[in-house]
């Protein structure tokens, strides 16, 4: 486990409660947001490029990561005013513990911070709930993502879902494993077991079905996010890295998505 030592750069910290303040009264000014049918309900993003966004400035991969972190609330409230109804934010995966130790430590540390600072959503109507596997986080980050979860629990503007230490094959056997539990207890016939119950059995089992999948940074995969979600998603890959993406690149691709006409195998 990872011990978290006290937060070194607070600098970032306050940078971003003062840019979730400030887009949030930019939010306010445009008013209610009209219906959009054409928009995804769930929308989920791989946030990708901050070490290579680092790199190309002679910075460290850390001071990467925290670009990253200040280029969350113009996503996150774009996505409010648009009427997305769940975000799902891919931050830090099971594989990435392979990442040097210093950088992984950290990630542990914005983790901690970062959850304490989308609290702050709460009070406009966002729910925080944390996908993904509780092994070797350290206390201070685990604890962090349960508060923010707790907090915000009672929420119903938008669902804001950080996956963080996530991986879909993980995901997918820990439904599996639980499905298997109940069999060999007698609670459940095997014989029942189709999608929609292996669903409930996934972690946050009522979040539904990704819609539209960005990836930043030029990369074409989907790294084994949310692979159960994401089998029928609209994919989108872009150039950009993500410390540079900006609202008005995630509106264009929202517009993209309401042109194209998703035949979910019927067609």
């Amino acid at each position: 486990m990872f011990e978290v030592g006290a937060w070194r750069v607070p600098s970032v910290k306050r940078r971003l409660r003062a840019s979730v303040a400030g887009e949030a009264a930019v939010v306010r000014q445009r008013g209610p947001r009209e219906e959009r049918s054409a928009r995804p309900r769930h929308l989920a993003i791989i946030m990708d490029g901050n070490g290579r966004w680092a790199s190309s400035r002679g910075l460290s991969r850390t001071r990467g990561h925290e670009a990253g972190v200040l280029a969350l609330p113009r996503v996150v409230d774009t996505a409010l005013e648009e009427g997305v109804e769940h975000l799902s934010l891919f931050f830090f995966s099971t594989e990435n513990w392979n990442r040097p130790r210093g950088e992984v430590a950290a990630l542990m540390r914005l983790t901690a911070q970062l959850a304490d600072v989308f609290r702050a959503y709460g009070e406009r109507g966002v729910r925080l709930r944390w996908l993904g596997s509780e092994a070797r986080l350290p206390r201070a980050t685990l604890a962090a993502l349960r508060r923010a979860e707790a907090e915000t629990a009672g929420n119903r503007a938008m669902t804001l879902a950080f996956c963080f230490n996530h991986g879909g094959r993980e995901e997918i056997a820990r439904a599996a494993t639980s499905l298997a539990r109940a069999s060999a207890d007698g609670a459940l016939d095997p014989g029942l077991i189709d999608e929609a119950l292996f669903t409930r059995h996934l972690p946050h089992g009522d979040l539904p079905d990704i819609d539209m999948l960005v990836r930043t940074s030029g990369e074409q995969r989907i790294s084994n996010f949310m692979l159960w979600r994401a089998a029928y998603a609209e994919l989108f890959f872009v150039d950009t890295l993500w410390p540079d993406f900006t609202a008005d690149e995630l509106r264009g691709l929202l517009a993209a998505f309401a042109g194209r006409e998703r035949r979910f195998g019927a067609k």
